[in-house]
């Protein structure tokens, strides 16, 4: 009465339907095939761009773990984009993906989301310090995320758009010339949303693009001959700060200029753009930034006894920058010209004074028997008002770093170097 199915017996299927079900358990099971063999051959495809762009070096199944890595990928076929390591270096790979196109809404289908760079010291080429007229903080009004180090033990630097790291090459050689150090940048093209969010890349990508660029340089200094390696790098790299913040809060690279009390003088900057300090970082950072309604009322002040004096239009217009350059980097700084004709002057270990063009100043220092070369660059405007107090900022400035690296040999500009131009 209730069926064969209640009391355990067996319920019979009509032949008719059994056939139409097989059938269709035919039909899904070939779908999951071919969908399967879709994706096997799409990454098998990508790792096999992703090796012929990048000489081998970047890791192929990393970049596949990135956001935007999904569909089809591809790479630029040309000499510029696809690294050759018996060309001259830096150089780069360039990957497309069909997700980032499809995500970002390009005409082509694709979009260019990575580029693994690398490249090796010393290779000569000018490290130019900060321009008077550069922008410090984000120009359309967001916040600024200024870079972190890596940490970990790895001299790193996390950016919001990728991570570059720098391996010493003992032993090392590229084209019969030794080399003395290595470096490694892995990061997302122009990243946006939706693969960000605030600005920021997502913990997962951060932390992928770490991997994947200590797996490059480790690869390179392979291929090198170099005797180190690098660890692996912190499992959660952290989201970068957002700034500029007050000064009274500078706790890392600028925490000397809030010990100083020097933001309490209405003349001087009252926000800071830093990073946690560490000492093997080749470009470490503090800038010093005065906000829309301090640099307003110091202009309404001043604005009398100086002759055209550009008003600052925007957040971040005026103010100050501050860099120490370490190791091979330090041996090709230059200080910028907002000329036209004139050509960049070095900032050579060993010495300190002013550029004859612009408001920038530099010192100089040994710390670990490696050359650093200390900066400071006042924008353009307000150079005008704040210059006769820079000796001390800058003074305090490279004390603060040379005594936490522990440095000798320390070179300051003489005081008639910051009198008004």
């Amino acid at each position: 009465m209730y069926g064969g199915a209640r009391y355990g017996g067996a319920v019979r299927v009509p032949e008719g339907v059994r056939k139409s079900v097989n059938v269709l358990l035919c039909l899904v099971a070939v779908a999951a095939i071919g969908w399967s063999g879709t994706q096997i051959w799409q990454v098998w495809d990508g790792r096999r761009q992703i090796d012929a762009a990048c000489a081998d070096l970047v890791p192929a199944g990393r970049v596949l773990a990135l956001s935007p890595a999904g569909g089809t990928i591809s790479h630029r076929v040309a000499d510029e984009g696809t690294i050759e390591l018996d060309a001259a270096m830096p150089q780069d790979c360039e990957l497309f993906s069909t997700e980032a196109g499809e995500k970002y809404g390009s005409d082509s289908g694709e979009r260019w989301f990575f580029t693994g760079t690398v490249g090796v010291l010393p290779d000569h080429r000018p490290l130019i310090a900060d321009d008077p007229l550069t922008d410090l903080v984000d120009s359309s009004g967001g916040p600024t995320h200024p870079q972190q180090p890596l940490g970990g033990g790895i001299d790193g630097t996390v950016t919001d758009s990728g991570v570059t790291v720098q391996l010493p090459c003992a032993e090392g050689e590229l084209d019969g010339q030794s080399v003395e150090a290595l470096w490694a940048r892995a990061e997302l093209t122009d990243p946006g949303p939706p693969f960000t969010e605030d600005g920021q890349l997502s913990a997962h990508d951060r932390d992928v693009l770490a991997e994947t660029a200590v797996i490059t340089a480790n690869n390179l200094a392979g291929r090198l001959g170099c005797a180190d390696r690098l660890p692996d790098p912190p499992r959660h790299v952290p989201a970068l700060p957002e700034g500029p913040v007050a000064a009274s809060r500078a706790e890392g690279t600028c925490a000397w200029y809030r010990e100083a009390g020097f933001a309490d003088r209405p003349n001087h900057p009252d926000q800071v753009l830093e990073s946690r300090t560490d000492d093997g970082v080749w470009d470490e950072r503090c800038g010093l930034v005065l906000s829309q309604s301090r640099a307003n009322g110091l202009y309404t002040a001043e604005s009398d006894d100086h002759d055209l004096l550009s008003r600052p239009d925007r957040p971040g217009d005026w103010f100050i920058s501050l860099h120490t350059y370490s190791g091979e980097y330090a041996k090709n700084v230059e200080l910028t010209s907002t000329g036209f004709d004139e050509a960049p002057e070095p900032a050579e270990p060993g010495g300190a004074g002013r550029s004859s063009e612009d408001p920038i100043w530099w010192a100089s220092s040994v710390c670990a028997g490696q050359p650093q070369i200390h900066t400071l660059t006042a924008a353009l405007g307000y150079d005008r008002v704040i210059t006769p107090d820079l000796e001390k900022v800058f003074r305090a400035y490279v004390t603060d770093v040379t005594e936490r690296r522990h440095c000798t040999d320390v070179v300051l500009p003489a005081a008639t170097d910051f009198r008004d131009a």
